[in-house]
């Protein structure tokens, strides 16, 4: 109620009504009619719609709340007693508030925006910000009756003490089985036998539109909470793009994640594990529709080499990639926009040794299509270090096979990533261009193997910088032709028919990527 709607009904109450008004009142009701005439009095009472009128919402609630039922005992929530880790490695960043703000009191120090954001915070927990101890809350899910929990890394990243609440009320002691900062999972265990545990689904076979469960501890308050909401998408990539290397093949999800749900379970609706919660896109930090989970095929994976030797090993291959798309498809010779474009390989790495280019199309590992370069990075990534591969590529059109011995990932090691983004252009871009002196390469920090022209400046709003292009990046190759000179790359670029997308192969900060630049025809300081 309003303030004065509370004093009006404190006035009644104390003063009363004289009787003569409280006749006049109850006249005034009988008398009353609705405008099509019925006494208001007369009006009969809604009935409750019969169970045939809504049988499919009534099928749809009761197999809710069964999977909702069979998941629940499984889930637990994760508190951390933690110190700032200086190891925190998932670069990148994702929209929210506390990428302007920090991070607050008793949150984690160190982490990327859309990671941090998951510690939610238990009333009387607070700590000031200076002090070295700090709490966080996540989420669990057990997957095996002896004590098994898988979470995400950032959880449990830099513990010092870890508390295990099960869905019955019971408090344990959690201990690190291990972890792995390049998929950000975990694998923690209490001492405990017969504990209600998750079944493994099959994330492969998701597809948009399906119904999914999330379950965690949103905010830190609210322990055991479901939401419900359907598969967005599937194979999102990494968003990390300050480090190429995380994996991609997000799981999408439009149900409720919030700070708190991190490492929580997402299920499909036979109550089967197909994901753990991990990030949130969000302008405000909280729920805004966009939640991502880690697919349990990398889950599993991942967790099943934890257990077993306490770390996990990844498949290397030593290159950088884009996506095929419509826009770059027609310069690789190819009829369909996907498969996964080579768009950098690390000399001594196993792709070099093996024979792959720049420019090469991977289409196929053992047989299986590459739709993208996150698939692919997916799949690389489960390989065991040592074994040999089959790559199905597509080279200047013409389609062959070439086997790879796939090396093991490392920190700081180039892993199958994607590179940066793909972009327009044309004849004229709107970017003055230099030679890679001995002096250029020392002030931009160019390696010797890394040859072209350096991009001196960008015009706002030109082609090249729709492309994504800056300065400091090396533009090597020009549709498919190597750039040895500034002025090669003008010619070159005015020499391209007016209205004609260019493709260039642009280094930047260690990476290569390709980007389509669709021109305008715009014109330039120095070159194009």
């Amino acid at each position: 109620m309003s303030l004065e709607t509370n004093k009006l009904v404190g006035k009644v109450g104390r003063f009363g009504a004289p009787a003569g008004a409280a006749v006049a009142l109850v006249l005034a009701a009988t008398m009353f009619f609705h405008h099509n005439g019925v006494h208001a009095a007369m009006l009969p009472s809604a009935e409750p719609m019969d169970d045939n009128s809504v049988s499919s919402l009534v099928a749809l609630d009761s197999a809710v709340e069964a999977v909702a039922a069979r998941v629940t005992p499984a889930v637990v929530n994760v508190a951390v007693t933690s110190r700032g880790s200086a190891e925190h490695e998932m670069g990148g960043g994702q929209d929210d508030d506390e990428s302007q703000e920090g991070p607050g009191p008793g949150q984690m120090q160190g982490l990327p925006p859309g990671f941090s954001q998951f510690f939610g915070q238990p009333r009387g927990m607070q700590r000031p910000q200076q002090q070295p101890l700090e709490h966080g809350i996540g989420s669990g899910i057990i997957i095996s009756p002896d004590g098994y929990i898988v979470t995400n890394n950032h959880v449990i990243d830099g513990a010092v003490n870890m508390r295990v609440t099960l869905n019955d009320r019971r408090v344990l002691n959690a201990k690190l089985v291990g972890r792995d900062p390049l998929t950000d999972l975990a694998v923690i265990k209490v001492d405990a036998k017969d504990l209600p545990s998750i079944a493994w689904g099959d994330s492969s076979k998701l597809k948009p539109g399906q119904t999914v469960l999330a379950f965690g501890s949103p905010f830190g308050y609210f322990q055991f909470s479901v939401t419900r909401g359907i598969v967005s998408a599937v194979n999102r990539d990494n968003p990390y793009k300050q480090d190429a290397r995380k994996l991609g093949g997000y799981i999408q999800t439009d149900a409720a994640i919030n700070p708190g749900n991190s490492g929580g379970p997402l299920v499909n609706a036979r109550g089967e594990l197909v994901g753990i919660n991990t990030f949130i896109i969000s302008n405000g930090g909280s729920f805004a529709g966009a939640g991502f989970a880690i697919p349990s095929q990398i889950v599993r994976a991942t967790s099943e080499q934890l257990i077993k030797t306490g770390a996990a090993h990844h498949g290397y291959l030593g290159i950088s990639l884009n996506d095929v798309t419509p826009a770059n498809a027609s310069f690789f010779n190819l009829k369909a926009a996907t498969g996964a474009i080579v768009a950098q390989v690390t000399p001594d790495s196993p792709a070099g040794k093996a024979g792959l280019k720049n420019g090469d199309v991977i289409t196929e590992l053992n047989g299986q299509q590459i739709v993208n370069g996150s698939a692919l990075q997916v799949a690389v990534s489960e390989e065991t270090p040592g074994t040999e591969i089959k790559l199905g590529i597509i080279r200047n059109g013409a389609s062959q096979t070439i086997n790879v011995k796939v090396g093991e990932y490392q920190k700081n090691a180039e892993v199958a990533s994607e590179g940066g983004s793909t972009a327009p252009q044309k004849g004229k871009l709107g970017l003055a261009v230099a030679e890679l002196t001995p002096d250029v390469r020392q002030q931009l920090h160019i390696p010797s193997q890394v040859n072209g022209v350096a991009v001196q400046s960008v015009r706002p709003a030109s082609p090249a910088e729709d492309a994504g292009l800056a300065p400091g990046d090396v533009i090597l190759e020009m549709n498919r032709k190597p750039i040895a000179s500034t002025e090669q790359f003008v010619n070159d670029a005015h020499a391209n028919p007016e209205g004609k997308d260019l493709l260039l192969l642009v280094w930047s900060q260690g990476n290569a990527s390709y980007r389509v630049v669709h021109t305008d025809g715009a014109s330039n300081q120095n070159g194009e």
